[in-house]
């Protein structure tokens, strides 16, 4: 799946590169909802991780000419909404909002009620833990236990060293273990 939509990436960037908007408008709709889910989960605020998405796509845009290739063009739109949002975070407007509103990763809807229930109760419980998190280990949580992107791949969209990053991870999951025991919750 992932290959799949960067398999349809690839031709749209060559032609955003040269200025095409539409190309580019392309693009957009294919990485808004994982850009919205990357600065949703860590803001906790649907507004902001909106506005913080579009900030990603006009930021994106107005720097296209200086895409290189170097890094794969959806991890180097995460990089710039990571950035983003950590600027968002670190600022004085950013009260983290909670919300009961789990729809922007949906799961499959072909269990049972209560199933569904179940995985609803889960995900509210991740979301509410993420908000424990320091800002750097809930971005790597975020990137790799939602996104499932590979180490080195956050690496390169976080700006630091992939044991940093396995590190920061290792440090999350562990919290996520003791907040999930503190709560009750059995799986």
């Amino acid at each position: 799946m992932i290959e799949s939509y960067r398999d349809r990436l690839q031709p749209l960037i060559e032609k955003a590169v040269t200025g095409d908007r539409d190309a580019f408008s392309e693009i957009v709709r294919i990485m808004m909802k994982p850009i919205v889910a990357l600065t949703y989960r860590m803001t906790r605020n649907r507004e902001a991780a909106y506005d913080l998405a579009q900030d990603t796509f006009l930021a994106a845009w107005q720097n296209l000419s200086g895409f290189r290739g170097e890094a794969l063009f959806d991890s180097w739109l995460y990089r710039i909404a990571t950035n983003k949002t950590l600027n968002y975070l670190a600022s004085p407007k950013s009260a983290v909002v909670a919300s009961d509103d789990y729809r922007l990763n949906d799961m499959a809807d072909d269990n049972t009620p209560e199933k569904l229930l179940m995985q609803k109760e889960l995900k509210g419980m991740v979301l509410d833990f993420m908000s424990t998190l320091p800002t750097r280990q809930r971005l790597v949580f975020n990137l790799r236990f939602y996104r499932n992107l590979p180490f080195t791949e956050i690496s390169e969209i976080t700006g630091n060293a992939e044991g940093t990053v396995k590190t920061n991870y290792r440090e999350a999951i562990k919290k996520l273990r003791e907040y999930m025991k503190q709560k009750g919750w059995q799986s």
